[in-house]
């Protein structure tokens, strides 16, 4: 039941939860319910595991889920409500499809603790993605971009970062001096963990050169503090709406840096050494539009030119005069 008096138990339980896993509860709430579920899952090696972004995540998807079942018993959630529940958030295709996920990785906990005897959200389906995701900036995006916002200022320093690094904003609003060396860059991607050593694009450079070296970061707040992932893909969406771009994003930008590099023909996996995807089917995605436009102009550019044959063919202007007559008839 979703009740202000439950939701405060469940936090307390949650800030000071010590039962082992297998115990499945706390003091406050029903041993085998999905609330006393939450909590020892998130004492688990499991969700300790994670990263800390990852863990962020999941656990707000969870908790939202406690908030509104979290008194029911985890035994008595059966398949057919796991489809309602996901199908009940049509208009939230994206959300229905991660809490899907999620629940499937907390009921899996569930059985491994034979709480359950099986999980019954393994087989049901979630939304097919409706869209293909941040929209990758054009050429005429960034120029729009570079034109409203000058080198020397934040945004354009912002900008400079994300599309000549090919890093997410989490990563970005992380970056400082001390990871440059030389003409390099370093980069340990939170989501990820890969460590990457990527060369200084001109264009960075000329962007960093107006860059004070008294922060911790590159990019700080007006307050001179670092910026959160939230709060600096909030600004930069302000910047991208002076320079007229609506539906840009920072991740955009990543994109557009795999899409340049794949334009010019490089292979995926140059083309990973820089994102740092860990698989070549993701940096595929990012680049398919690029590679299919490119490879169309290989083949074109390949096929024979034939047109200088129609000299062989003295009559060929009379013929066509003719059908044209009988045409026109």
């Amino acid at each position: 039941m979703d009740t202000e008096e439950f939701w405060q138990e469940y936090q307390a339980a949650l800030a000071g939860v010590k039962a082992a896993a297998r115990s499945v509860g706390s003091t406050r709430h029903k041993p085998g319910s999905i609330a006393a579920l939450a909590l020892a899952y998130y004492q688990s090696p499991e969700f300790i595991g994670l990263r800390d972004s990852t863990k962020t995540v999941r656990r707000s998807i969870v908790d939202r889920f406690v908030q509104t079942t979290g008194q029911d018993p985890v035994r008595m959630l059966e398949r057919k409500h796991v489809k309602a529940i996901i199908g009940g958030m049509a208009d939230r295709p994206h959300a229905a499809n991660n809490l899907l996920k999620a629940l499937r990785l907390l009921l899996d906990f569930a059985v491994d603790i034979e709480l359950i005897d099986r999980n019954p959200a393994h087989g049901v389906k979630g939304f097919k993605a409706a869209t293909k995701g941040f929209t990758d900036w054009s050429e005429a995006d960034i120029a729009a971009y570079e034109k409203a916002h000058p080198i020397g200022t934040r945004a354009r320093l912002a900008m400079a970062l994300l599309l000549y690094t090919g890093q997410r904003r989490g990563d970005v609003v992380r970056m400082g001096w001390q990871h440059v060396h030389g003409n390099r860059i370093t980069v340990q991607q939170s989501k990820t963990g890969a460590k990457l050593d990527i060369k200084i694009h001109k264009a960075l450079a000329d962007a960093l050169a107006h860059t004070e070296r008294t922060n911790m970061t590159f990019l700080v707040t007006e307050h001179g503090a670092p910026f959160t992932a939230a709060g600096f893909g909030n600004l930069f969406r302000e910047w991208c709406d002076k320079a007229g771009l609506t539906g840009r994003s920072a991740h955009g930008l990543r994109k557009a840096a795999a899409r340049r590099v794949a334009e010019a023909g490089r292979s995926t996996k140059q083309i990973q050494a820089v994102t740092g995807h860990s698989t070549l089917q993701e940096v595929d995605r990012y680049t398919r539009a690029a590679d299919q436009a490119r490879l169309a102009d290989e083949a074109i550019d390949a096929m024979p030119d034939r047109s200088d044959r129609e000299q062989n063919f003295p009559n060929r202007k009379r013929r066509l005069d003719k059908t044209a007559r009988k045409v026109l008839k």
